[in-house]
């Protein structure tokens, strides 16, 4: 390309503004020197592809002097306005040659013009959608044809153990596009091990309803539970929730409520005296539990469900239920166009149980309701909510206000007829070594008590309250310190204190961290009643290369008895790379009552993933344990796949990885922001709903073999719910070099070589260099739309070094002309 670069300007020098006048091809080579022809035409250019007005990519073309092009391949795809799907659009529409001009016929994506510029050595595409109002760019456009596909997502917990009533859940989200709608269905049946009727397993339908995206609004017909439907801060209520609708609903549509996979903004912390389980309720429904140990800690928000909604965390110790608290999961969708200031959702319906082996005297009953934010400021928005529910109104406001960059304030006021009202405040200041949390919540309950096997009021209001301040802050690189200070009445009625410091440091090498917490709590059921006073020591050691750890603890609290209890714990943890098991621990616990172990395992396959815990106690040596687990199975494209990974599946696409043989890894990643793993046999990728993308295929990891993938990148438009097909091959490759003959013994330029792996074009020359796949050694060559022959290369004695193989002059003659049984396809 450097001969032809100084060829370019030197013909631009001599023509000067003869070059701009002429329009075609051989206009404007014309009076350039005869030997410019030779690199100019029949032979590889290297080009920027502009597709209305915008670059499609770097490419590599041909220029015929019959005025057409052909273009060969894409090389470059960073800077392109389009991606991989439009890329091979063209790729297709052009690989057989095009004329340059305006299209008269048969043209391909609504092609209007076809133009090549010597002056910038740009290729330009013209279609008739440059035309289109800007205004449709604004929303993604469903697919034109519609989409069809099936995803359905699968949930199992189970927790249980000696002298305990099992508890348990099943629940199942399928969602399928049909056309440009998408069905939605849910249920889930449970058995809860405290509730009135224990032994009783309970069912029912929770949606089974048809969606419509049209622009920024959305129609929902069918049975459903009304949710926050992308309303950034929906007012918190109280009393009864929509659960069962037989309605219609509508509103804004901006990201719809699912599992986005991120940590509550508001985090659940626990305060367990002794090794115990955490379980998450949800409208009395177990939906995860955690195996946590002494302390204060955390729970893994990520697992639960998005929006914006209350739990009940239950905390079991030695198998009985010690504290149980109400908590707020707060995961709003972010807010998407702040031009449009207003989001909003309404319904309208019946309430039902439509499927359900539940008995509600409120069945049938209307229910409506309205859920509104408004952006009043950049840093401040607005939440109201209106809801008819079990003949009683509810109504809460919301305010969402970042006062400044480091300071945020949260507040709700919610009043419920016959129920009762309250409200909630959460501050929260930020400076550059810590942070501040101020919360205070406090609600006026009507009280209803039972009696005699009925409900009856009594005229008593309760007062409920909580109140509670953390501070972290970071004394050094290494070092950081925690306190909270909580007040409530209730189960857990005073005033606790909690003091922490961390230390991450090395301790003979390795990494290790370091904790110490002091803390003074209000008493529960685990302490008799009795203040839970003590301190606590543990550290944590990093072995090797990260993938194994010891834990080790001891200290001092209070007792089952309410008298002191010294105790100490040990914990190991290994992790693993390859195969199913993802990672195991082993515990050992005692303190004065005796000892007890525990053991916890993570797991992974290509169609399931969760984990498996159980834990003796100390006190009476019963054992607890519990399950979860998760998988998702995909229909899409004639084909069936399921899948243990934990993704955000709106959209999906099931991938079929063929291999020249031996084990390959190799990795998906959609320009919408999905990655995922690929192996040799059946895989489901996701990939955006709604929005036109693609996937682009390469090897996993730095080390990459001498293969090919075909193709390597494939586009997709689908709909919510919508499942792809798609079917790879990796090839185990050789790069060929050689000089194409023809006939008579002289180069043979501009002919196309066509192989499974790759393509490539001879120079003025006839000296070529190609990928080739090594288990089918034959190369296809074409020339102007014509097949010439078929070369077999993986016979004679070619010299090969490594992953190069030699060629040296090959022949291609009229006698080994390609039938079209063995035309590896002249667009691959």
């Amino acid at each position: 390309m450097s001969v032809l670069s100084r060829w370019v300007a030197f013909g631009l020098l001599c023509l000067g503004a003869q070059v701009h006048a002429e329009t075609s091809v051989l206009g404007q080579v014309k009076g350039l020197p005869p030997d410019f022809h030779a690199h100019f035409f029949d032979v590889p250019l290297a080009v920027r592809v502009e597709l209305d007005g915008r670059t499609l990519g770097e490419a590599m073309v041909i220029l015929r002097p019959d005025e057409s092009l052909q273009l060969i391949e894409f090389s470059e795809l960073s800077d392109s306005a389009y991606g991989p799907t439009e890329q091979q659009r063209w790729l297709h529409n052009l690989a057989d040659g095009w004329p340059l001009g305006t299209c008269t016929r048969a043209c391909p994506d609504d092609l209007l013009a076809l133009h090549y510029s010597l002056v910038t050595s740009q290729v330009s595409i013209l279609t008739r959608r440059a035309e289109h109002d800007a205004l449709a760019s604004n929303f993604h456009r469903l697919p034109d044809q519609g989409s069809r596909g099936l995803l359905l997502s699968n949930q199992l917990n189970l927790t249980g153990g000696q002298g305990q009533a099992a508890s348990g859940r099943y629940a199942f989200e399928a969602q399928s596009s049909l056309g440009q709608w998408t069905a939605v269905a849910a249920g889930q049946m449970h058995r809860s091990a405290d509730s009135r009727d224990a032994e009783d397993l309970r069912y029912y339908a929770q949606q089974l309803y048809g969606e419509h995206l049209q622009q920024e609004h959305f129609w929902r017909l069918g049975f459903f539970t009304p949710d926050d439907n992308g309303i950034a801060r929906q007012p918190r209520l109280l009393g009864s929730r929509p659960e069962g609708t037989v309605g219609v609903m509508y509103g804004t549509s901006d990201t719809l409520a699912i599992n986005n996979g991120m940590p509550s903004a508001t985090p659940i912390y626990v305060t367990p005296s002794r090794p115990g389980v955490a379980e998450v309720y949800r409208n009395g429904v177990l939906i995860y539990s955690q195996p946590v140990q002494p302390g204060l800690q955390a729970l893994d928000t990520r697992r639960l469900p998005g929006g914006i909604y209350e739990v009940e965390v239950r905390l079991l110790e030695d198998g009985n239920v010690t504290v149980r608290s109400e908590e707020f999961i707060y995961k709003p969708n972010n807010w998407s166009n702040p031009d449009k200031p207003l989001r909003y959702s309404a319904f309208l319906g019946q309430q039902s149980n439509l499927l359900s082996n539940w008995n509600d005297d409120e069945d049938g009953q209307l229910t409506a309701g309205l859920v509104a934010s408004y952006l009043a400021h950049p840093r401040a928005i607005l939440g109201v909510s209106l809801q008819r529910v079990d003949e009683a109104m509810q109504y809460g406001s919301a305010l969402d206000w970042a006062v400044r960059d480091d300071m945020q304030l949260y507040a709700n006021v919610f009043h419920t007829g016959g129920v009762g009202n309250g409200f909630d405040l959460q501050g929260i200041f930020r400076y550059s070594h810590g942070s501040f949390v101020l919360s205070h919540n406090r609600s006026w309950m009507d009280v209803n008590r039972y009696d005699q096997g009925s409900w009856y009021r009594q005229a008593r209001i309760e007062r409920l309250q909580q109140s509670a301040l953390s501070w972290q802050h970071r004394l050094s690189p290494e070092d950081s310190a925690t306190l909270r200070i909580a007040h409530s009445n209730g189960a857990a009625n005073g005033v606790g204190v909690d003091v922490g410091w961390w230390r991450n440091a090395k301790l003979f090498g390795t990494d290790a961290s370091w904790r110490l917490s002091l803390f003074d709590r209000p008493g529960t059921l685990s302490t008799n009643e009795q203040r839970n006073r003590g301190v606590d020591l543990s550290l944590n050691v990093l072995l090797g290369s990260g993938e194994r750890r010891v834990a080790g603890s001891f200290g001092s609290r209070t007792g089952y008895d309410g008298r002191r209890d010294q105790n100490a714990s040990l914990i190991y943890q290994q992790a693993f790379t390859d195969g199913a098991l993802q990672a195991v621990s082993g515990s050992l616990t005692a303190d004065r009552y005796g000892a007890g172990i525990g053991a916890t395992a993570s797991y992974q396959t290509n169609v399931v993933r969760g984990d498996v815990y159980a834990q003796q106690s100390t006190l009476d040596s019963a054992w607890l344990g519990g399950l979860n687990l998760d998988s998702t199975l995909a229909w899409g494209g004639g084909a069936m796949a399921a899948t243990g990974e934990y993704q955000n599946y709106q959209a999906g696409m099931i991938v079929d990885v063929e291999t020249d043989g031996g084990d390959v890894e190799l990795r998906s990643d959609d320009l919408n922001g999905h990655a995922a793993i690929l192996r040799a046999g059946r895989n489901v990728v996701p990939v955006s709903a709604y929005k036109a993308g693609s996937v682009q295929f390469d090897f996993a990891g730095s080390d990459a073999p001498t293969a090919s993938i075909q193709p390597q990148a494939v586009g997709y438009h689908l709909n919510r719910g919508g499942v792809g097909y798609q079917k790879i091959r990796v090839m185990k490759t050789l790069t060929v070099i050689g000089r194409l003959l023809d006939g008579r013994g002289q180069p043979l330029k501009g002919a196309l070589l066509i192989n499974h792996a790759s393509r490539s074009v001879t120079e003025a020359d006839g000296f070529f260099a190609v990928e080739m796949s090594e288990r089918t050694p034959t190369l296809e060559v074409r020339l102007r739309d014509t097949s010439l022959c078929l070369l077999d290369l993986g016979k004679g004695d070619l010299r090969r070094e490594q992953d190069v193989l030699f060629a040296g002059d090959v022949s291609c003659e009229r006698s080994t002309l390609a039938s079209a049984e063995t035309n590896p396809g002249a667009k691959s």
